[in-house]
């Protein structure tokens, strides 16, 4: 992994060298440049992880429902959500804020915020999630694990990474109570 790392870096500092810089009179000063955007790029797209994960013994289970969250400001969470608990097979449906099937034995309920800003090599501001908090409950209320997203502030590891990322691990977090 390191190596690949390595190979990465060296490639994209490469690339990013322009005819000036091959004949800038300080040429370390350009690599050491383009080496910093290689690194904060790979850092802002890294890996994400779950935190603050409990769960409590409980039968296993194969369907669950989500209860839509309407205030959650971050549109994609729903089909990240959905596409992690297949790959766990695990069916969902989701149901408004009130409405209580019988069927639903086991409900996951979210939280989510977000931020705005530009991505390296852009030029327009999106939205990116900054934290998440996901809680699975019988119907009767009683919890039954719950597990949450935050993003690195200092490094913003993960930063533009996808939803879907930020949130897998979070989702096998909550599904068999282990982080990462």
């Amino acid at each position: 992994m390191r190596r690949f790392l390595l190979t990465l870096l060296a490639a994209v500092a490469g690339a990013a060298q322009t005819a000036c810089a091959v004949f800038s009179p300080v040429p370390a000063l350009e690599l050491v440049k383009a080496t910093a955007t290689a690194t904060s790029t790979a850092i802002a797209f890294g890996p994400s992880k779950a935190s603050h994960t409990v769960r409590h013994e409980h039968a296993p289970f194969q369907s669950l429902c989500i209860e839509l969250n309407r205030q959650a400001p971050v549109q994609d969470v729903l089909p990240a959500l959905q596409a992690e608990l297949r790959t766990l097979q695990i069916d969902s449906r989701i149901y408004d804020t009130g409405v209580t099937p019988e069927s639903c034995a086991v409900w996951l309920r979210y939280a989510t915020t977000m931020d705005w800003g530009v991505p390296p090599f852009q030029a327009e501001h999106r939205p990116y999630l900054t934290a998440a908090s996901l809680t699975l409950q019988t119907a009767d209320g009683r919890i039954l694990s719950s597990s949450q997203y935050e993003l690195d502030t200092v490094f913003g590891v993960g930063k533009w990474a996808t939803t879907r990322s930020k949130i897998s691990p979070v989702v096998v977090a909550l599904i068999t109570g282990f982080e990462n």
